[in-house]
């Protein structure tokens, strides 16, 4: 299955072909045709099972459709203003090649940010990704347009609740048209999450979504580095090492290009594989990696899903994946069939808290392997926690 089997307009799909998406992860798979189909949605799934992708394609593509500029269409309301960033990044990325707007409203902005957003909430945008608390206090002022809303979501419906968010919530539902479909997603679906629902979903579709986990015959290691070091471990890495298959997935491909550069002038067998060669270049540089003419494939996510490729000895994460269930797609190319495996990740001072998460949704930490002396100092591993606080730290400097 792919992401062209879904119906999706032609302007959505070259946003979501940009974005490197492939293949629908599960909770997509099932999820985009039942919202598609108007349908309110009731569905747990943790962080990293793609669920912002699944119910923001099929949104954008009724919005495409749909009459939209002068009024809020879709209301996304998220706990905290990191998830709203995360998820109006999101946004811009898949609606980039549509005339969709959207804004994220959230706490912590200046008297600028103030201004945009009440220009936003009061002439128009079509998605709105929210906090609660800074939701109230527009609504709070009388101008915010949400008559003609058509779309609500509730993401991470169970942090919201924990967080004490209930009345807010429900305060900003008051301010809805009764008419609406409502999209609620959560981790899990404690007794209050249920009765959440009841009050403000209409014959809801259930939907129960587990991310799935590697195979545990996978060695998995991380290393953390600072990003300007990335180039030079990854090139010790496969110079020093004796597989014969080797995958590096990076998540841009101007990555790619530069690290396959880096890789064929020190001698190495490498070649790149993206969405910006044609097929029948893609076709060439498969077919020789897997012969085993060529050591050491360098890809974007595009060979993550659905292409079968057996024998990989490694598989070497240059940059952090968006979420867990890349992470699980990439990694999980290695120690297919019979064979073992071994997944190395390189993670940079920035991808910490990304990484951290992927930690968490394995339900163990990853190895954190000592990096060459000749590479100098390196940051030590203190990803954030959920409220701001660093986790405990196992690297050396």
């Amino acid at each position: 299955m792919n992401f062209r089997d879904f119906g999706f307009n032609d302007q959505l799909l070259e946003g979501i072909e940009a974005g490197g998406y492939e293949t629908p992860t599960p909770v997509q798979a099932q999820v985009i045709p039942k919202i598609l189909a108007g349908r309110d949605i009731i569905a747990s799934a943790q962080t990293g099972t793609g669920k912002t992708a699944a119910f923001l394609l099929p949104l954008i593509d009724k919005l495409i459709l749909g009459n939209h500029g002068d009024h809020i269409s879709a209301l996304i309301i998220v706990p905290t203003r990191e998830l709203a960033m995360q998820i109006a990044q999101h946004m811009e990325g898949l609606a980039y090649f549509t005339s969709i707007s959207s804004i994220a409203v959230y706490g912590g902005g200046d008297g600028n940010t103030f201004i945009q957003e009440k220009q936003a909430l009061s002439t128009g945008a079509d998605v709105v990704i929210c906090t609660p608390g800074k939701m109230i206090a527009h609504l709070n002022m009388g101008y915010v347009k949400l008559q003609k809303l058509q779309y609500l979501v509730l993401d991470e419906a169970d942090r919201m609740l924990d967080m004490g968010f209930y009345d807010d919530i429900m305060r900003i539902i008051k301010h809805l048209p009764v008419k609406r479909q409502n999209l609620l997603f959560s981790a899990t679906m404690p007794a209050k999450i249920r009765e959440l629902a009841k009050k403000i979903l209409h014959d809801p579709v259930e939907i129960n979504i587990a991310i799935s986990k590697p195979p545990e015959k996978i060695i998995q290691q991380a290393y953390v580095v600072y990003e300007s070091q990335k180039m030079n471990l990854a090139k010790f890495i496969l110079q020093s090492s004796d597989f014969k298959s080797i995958l590096v997935f990076c998540s841009r491909k101007q990555n790619v290009k530069q690290l396959t550069q880096q890789l064929k002038r020190s001698g190495l067998s490498a070649d790149e594989i993206h969405s910006d060669l044609a097929q029948q270049n893609r076709e060439d540089v498969l077919s020789e990696f897997r012969s085993g003419n060529l050591k050491v494939l360098v890809a974007t996510d595009i060979l993550s899903r659905g292409i079968d490729i057996e024998d990989v000895d490694l598989v070497i994460n240059y940059d952090v994946p968006h979420d867990g269930e890349d992470y699980i797609h990439r990694i999980g190319r290695t120690a297919r069939a019979e064979s073992d495996g071994t997944a190395i990740t390189l993670v940079s001072e920035k991808e910490q808290n990304k990484f951290a998460g992927i930690e968490k949704l394995l339900g163990h930490p990853v190895a954190k392997a000592d990096v060459p002396e000749n590479l100098g100092p390196v940051p030590l591993y203190q990803p954030k926690s959920r409220n701001g606080r660093k986790r405990p730290s196992g690297a050396r400097k």
